[in-house]
Parts: structure tokens; sequence; C-alpha cells
């Protein structure tokens, strides 16, 4: 340990997952990196996760994929065996990351406040970020550099995207900042909207805008059904990559767009921190803590309502963080109420390509 207390030499950082969480901590790695160009910064991080990260510069990655079971665990141990670091930073809650953080040797073990604290988490640590009811989790990952006393002011917050990438995304929207994308599906059913939903939403933005919609998302089934659904009701030409556009792709694809509509998953994070306007879809869960940052007023957010309507409370009253992944929830958006959102993002560049579109008609 150093002699002053706030020049680390060493920090593991441990966050393995979700990819929306991951995503938020590329900030707190880059104030680290920023305030400390020296310190050696391990980050202990899940399989998938590891592929939206990979090619940050002056960063150690350990992978754990926990498909392997005990035998990833060794591997772990072996890996750790005989280091120690000056602070370990436990930006995750669950049971698993806090006994997996028991292979981490570190003077310093920082972890979250007690009140966002579940899962014996503070077993495993000690010290604590400062408690700051209802902050948003972007901000809590920030509050672990913050709490080490590094600054994070003016730190990128983007993810990198590598030249093929951009190029497969220049293939699929020659003009830049003029498709509308939509990621339909999250890795929580229970938050995803129904797909006449999307369809109505996206011929209203072929027909009254004259943009391209694509869609994108992962290979699972359950996310190529959603996308053939969508594209199934729509009357409107549509592009579905959903399935072939790689981690990186999308990125690519996002940084090139105009607008992203999602509900709560990674994407709506990865296009905030690109800098793009975000129209979240949320009732399930609190776009005040897990909202695009930056996009927040974009969003359409009906946990209050589901608050109301699921658990008769008032969302003030219900456990912070907490998900409403009920039966009908997602419901309580209406496609006007994202075509509302939709009408003030696009703006006077929507205004003007619905005119031009009208012209056409005419000509016709």
């Amino acid at each position: 340990m150093p002699s002053d207390r706030n020049s680390p030499r060493s920090i593991c950082l441990m966050r393995l997952s979700a990819l929306g969480d991951v995503c938020h901590c590329i900030a707190l790695v880059r104030a680290l990196q920023q305030a400390w160009p020296s310190c050696q910064i391990t980050w202990v991080i899940g399989r998938l996760e590891h592929q939206l990260v990979a090619d940050l510069p002056g960063i150690e990655f350990i992978v754990f994929d926990k498909q392997r079971g005990r035998s990833e665990l060794g591997r772990l141990y072996r890996q750790l065996r005989g280091r120690r670091f000056d602070a370990l930073l436990l930006a995750q809650v669950s049971l698993r990351a806090g006994l997996m953080s028991m292979l981490i040797r570190a003077q310093r073990r920082i972890g979250f406040d007690r009140a966002r604290a579940r899962e014996g988490h503070g077993l495993f640590i000690n010290e604590r970020i400062g408690a700051e009811p209802g902050q948003h989790q972007a901000l809590a990952m920030l509050a672990f550099a913050g709490h080490l006393g590094a600054s994070s002011d003016g730190v990128d917050r983007a993810p990198p995207i590598p030249e093929q990438a951009r190029a497969f995304a220049r293939q699929h929207q020659p003009e830049s900042n003029r498709a509308v994308l939509i990621s339909p599906a999250s890795s929580h059913a229970g938050r995803n909207w129904h797909p006449g939903g999307y369809a109505r939403v996206a011929d209203w933005i072929v027909e009254h805008t004259g943009r391209p919609v694509i869609l994108i998302g992962g290979p699972s089934k359950n996310e190529q059904e959603l996308g053939k659904a969508i594209a199934e009701r729509m009357s409107k030409p549509v592009t579905n990559l959903i399935g072939q556009d790689a981690l990186k792709q999308a990125l690519a694809m996002l940084e090139r767009c105009a607008c992203l509509i999602s509900p709560d998953a990674g994407p709506v994070h990865f296009a905030a921190a690109l800098g793009k306007p975000v129209v979240g879809l949320y009732a399930a869960t609190w776009s005040r803590r897990s909202g695009p940052l930056g996009s927040l007023e974009h969003c359409i957010d009906r946990f209050p309502e589901a608050a109301r309507q699921f658990l008769g409370k008032a969302p003030e009253q219900v456990r912070w963080g907490k998900r409403l992944e009920y039966p009908g929830v997602m419901a309580l958006i209406t496609p006007d109420m994202v075509i509302e959102k939709l009408q003030r993002v696009l703006g006077d560049q929507g205004k003007a390509a619905r005119t031009q579109s009208e012209q056409d008609q005419e000509e016709r």
C-alpha cells in the first residue's frame, strides 16, 4: 500500500455482468486511468461482457466463464494466487460475486452502501461508497472512482469500436444519422414490448419521416422470433439484422444511427454512451435508475403506474432497483406514446423528412 492513500498502484475491479452495467464501468476505469496512469488495473469480468470491452487499452482482463462451473473457479484461483492489490472494487452485489471476491487479496475492499447491498455483500468488503438515495446505476459505478479520489470530469463513456465493425455499419447505413434502429428484446422477457406495438411505430417512422427502420439484436431464438413477428406485422419495408450483427457491429450501427428504440437492455446504455438519443420503453423497471443516461427525457416511463397497479404502492415506496416483470406490465406503454417521443427526438429533421416524403408522393 503506498504511503499516499489516494495513489493506488494496483486496483482490481470485479464486475462480471450484465452488459449494461459493464458499459457503465468503462467510465470508471477511464477515470482511474486518468487519475493514475501508472496504476495497474485488473478487471474480473464475464465471458460475453468481455467482448464489449476487450479492446480497452491498459487493462488486464481475467475472464470468468460461469458455464464451466467449478473448473473455472480453480482457474481463477490459479490466476490470482500470490497476488495482492491495493484496492478491490466489488461493484456487484450478487452472492456469487462476493464469494469469488474472497480469492482476491486486497487491503481495501470497497463495495456498495448498505441500502444497495444485498446477498451478504457487506461480508466481503471493509469500505463502502457513499449512500445516494435514488442514484442512477451509471453514477453509482462512477462513485467507486470518487471514493478513491479520482475525478470523473470529462471522462469518455463510449465503448471502443473497431474499424471493421464500422465498415459493417456503413454497408447497412450508407447515410449516417438517418436510420432509426429498434433493438426490441431484453434478456428479461418481462421487459419486452409486444411486436404489434413495434410494428405500428416502425410503420409510422417510414411513412411519416421517410427514414429507414432497422431491427438489431442477438442470435437467440427468442430475439429472432420477436424480430420476425415485428416484420410480419409491418406494412412498410424494414431491414431485419437480428442475429446478423455481432456485439461490436451493433455498437457501430448505434454510432451511425439517428436514434434507438429499445426496452431496458444493454443497447440503451451503449447508444447513450455513444451520444445517441434513445427512446427507452420502461414499465417493468424505472428509468430513473436504469434508463439511458443523457436520454432520460426521451424515455416512456410507466413504472410509477405499474407500481400503483401491480403493487398498490407509490413508486417511492418500492425498493430501489425492484423489477415489476409482471404479465401485461409493458402494455402500459402505447404506440402513440412512443410516436410522440420520436416526434420530439427527430425534431426538425423529422419534419423535413416528412415534407420531402409528401412531395415525392405528390410527384408520383
